[in-house]
């Protein structure tokens, strides 16, 4: 099995050593990932052998299979498996520059959530000697896919898109539907083909913008806003809801913690402070 000890080189030889970014990463579902790292010469010209150690989880038994490719910095291919152990290839140093090496790891479409490959190359010198190994480790996430639909017709495509995700085994995640974005549709999923076809027959869908949309593009969507938010004192204000509905006021005093406004009524007999929800109000003029 994989062993998970610190990877360092032989004490027994100051020689040929692995650096490079191995750090844990996350590959959507039938997309890819790539690492950069070096193999270090000892200072001679020599040849040295990789072995390759793969293993696909969390239950290797039902694992899809991952794609892995091992190239060089002119772009060689010089390892590629369909995520299977016990290959291996020879790579020539020409002792005065480490040789540049490029993993990239392919996620199948298939993959389920946290599914994931571990895959070990150990350095093997021309003498036998194990000079280091170096381990990466790739996971398959999900993705977030923008659906372009009719404006105004947003929450009913949301619900179209809910509505048939019911068959899919819980390959859909997520949908998110934000009040201020029009003409889209936020989907989260594992098997982006899959999903294509899933949405295909809901009405005033259109289709799915290419390429991914970032977390970080979206979070603002995540994060409600405080229902004062854009409200200043000063402003003017028209009611929305209440007693005082279609009525015009200015606001006097914001109170964020309880996410009220007080306002004056412009049209009252006697001025009164009347405290109402930040959401009963549409601003229609700001304080300058």
């Amino acid at each position: 099995m994989f062993n998970e000890e610190e990877n360092v080189a032989l004490d027994t030889y100051d020689g040929d050593a692995f650096e490079g970014d191995v750090e844990t990463k996350f590959v959507p579902a039938g997309g890819h990932n790539s690492w950069r790292f070096q193999l270090k010469s000892s200072g001679d010209p020599e040849r040295v052998t990789l072995m390759f150690e793969v293993h696909a989880g969390p239950d290797e038994n039902e694992a899809p299979e991952w794609s892995a490719t091992l190239k060089d910095a002119a772009g060689f291919d010089l390892w590629e498996s369909e995520a299977r152990s016990g290959d291996s290839t020879v790579v020539e140093l020409d002792g005065s520059h480490p040789k540049e090496l490029e993993l990239n790891i392919g996620a199948p479409k298939g993959a389920r959530y946290n599914d994931e490959v571990k895959i070990g190359i150990t350095a093997i010198s021309r003498d036998l000697i194990e000079l280091n190994v170096i381990r990466f480790e790739a996971r398959a996430r999900a993705s977030i896919l923008a659906l372009k639909t009719q404006i105004g017709h947003e929450k009913a495509v949301a619900d179209g898109v809910a509505s048939k995700a019911k068959d899919t085994k819980g390959e859909i995640f997520a949908i998110l539907s934000p009040t201020t974005l029009r003409g889209y549709v936020l989907v989260e999923a594992m098997n982006t083909d899959r999903l294509r076809d899933t949405v295909k027959g809901v009405k005033k869908a259109r289709r799915f913008v290419d390429g991914e949309t970032a977390l970080d593009e979206i979070d603002h969507y995540l994060t409600p806003k405080p229902l004062v938010s854009g409200i200043t004192e000063g402003d003017v204000v028209e009611l929305v809801s209440g007693p005082f509905k279609g009525e015009k006021a200015r606001v006097m005093q914001i109170d964020e913690s309880k996410e009220e406004i007080t306002v004056e009524l412009f049209e009252a007999m006697v001025p009164i402070p009347v405290t109402i929800r930040g959401d009963h109000v549409r601003v229609i003029e700001k304080e300058r």
